[in-house]
């Protein structure tokens, strides 16, 4: 069988397959139907300095091949990831990633450092799509002097794994990325959800509360492979991949535009055991391919 393993930066994962954030939960809630040991990575759902009650509902909605959500990262805030979570995820025999967000840079800081006393967690991924309330509500993500003053903040103060999660939502996303590898970004991890919207006629009125959301699914596949292969090319950093994957071809779409490794999404919702479906479709296509490990065909399609 073809080696699966993958490395981004110093984080070594078992095979390139990863849940991303706010799909999986913590992981627990999956355990009684895939074997999370199987999965290279889980990145567990976002989390802020303090307590989020998120968004009213309704905040999810169908699309045509895809959905819309505005959860608003409810969450209890990482005091309380460190104090009850964390000793109940620490032991699964996976990479676990925290999702940090943030309303400003220090922020995001604090987040980060509290994190980083956590030994079994040895990355975190930054979520810059969330709105700067000291600049007028712009997204950090979307300006090459928004992402980069989170970046430098929290690399000043979290010293493991670094991987920043890239907004679609702007002209040219290679920029950001390079703004994020210049302050320290081990990795960038790409694509966050696409702003959308939609209305429900009989109601008239917009079909999730606060009227917008993001859209995720395979309807966002191909402007995914667009942007990872354009990042692939611009930064030095491993790039992951993500956005409407559903399948090991999907994952190897991404492989070869240049992910080092991808994370599923969406899809985990319509199957528990996706992850590892993907992951065996791998190894059986490299088998197939003659193909003795997948960095084979990491960026195949350059």
């Amino acid at each position: 069988m073809a080696e699966l393993n993958v490395n981004i930066a110093q984080l070594q994962l078992k095979n390139p397959v990863m849940t991303a954030s706010g799909t999986f939960g913590y992981g627990l809630e999956f355990a009684d139907f895939v074997d999370l040991s199987k999965i290279g990575g889980i990145i567990v759902k976002g989390t802020t300095l303090k307590p989020r009650e998120g968004n009213d509902y309704p905040r999810m909605a169908e699309t045509a091949r895809g959905m819309l959500n505005c959860v608003g990262l409810q969450n209890k805030g990482v005091d309380y990831f460190c104090e009850h979570i964390y000793p109940e995820i620490k032991d699964i025999d996976s990479r676990m990633i925290v999702n940090v967000s943030g309303s400003s840079p220090d922020d995001y800081a604090a987040c980060a450092a509290r994190i980083d006393t956590l030994e079994k967690i040895p990355a975190i991924e930054l979520n810059i799509s969330c709105p700067n309330v000291h600049d007028g509500g712009m997204a950090f993500g979307v300006t090459c002097a928004g992402a980069a003053s989170v970046v430098k903040a929290v690399r000043a103060r979290y010293h493991k794994t670094l991987i920043v999660k890239l907004s679609p939502n702007v002209t040219d996303i290679t920029e950001i990325a390079r703004a994020c590898e210049a302050e320290g970004a081990d990795s960038v991890s790409l694509i966050n959800t696409l702003m959308g919207m939609a209305i429900d006629i009989e109601k008239r009125r917009p079909a999730l509360s606060i009227g917008t959301g993001g859209l995720s699914g395979p309807a966002v596949k191909p402007v995914a492979v667009r942007m990872v292969y354009q990042v692939a090319k611009a930064v030095k950093i491993p790039v992951i991949g993500l956005g409407g994957i559903a399948s090991a071809k999907d994952a190897i779409e991404f492989l070869m535009a240049g992910a080092t490794a991808i994370e599923i999404g969406t899809a985990n919702f319509l199957d528990p055991a996706i992850t590892v479906k993907v992951s065996d479709g791998i190894s059986q296509w490299l088998d197939d391919h003659g193909c003795k490990h997948v960095n084979e065909i990491i960026g195949a399609a350059q």
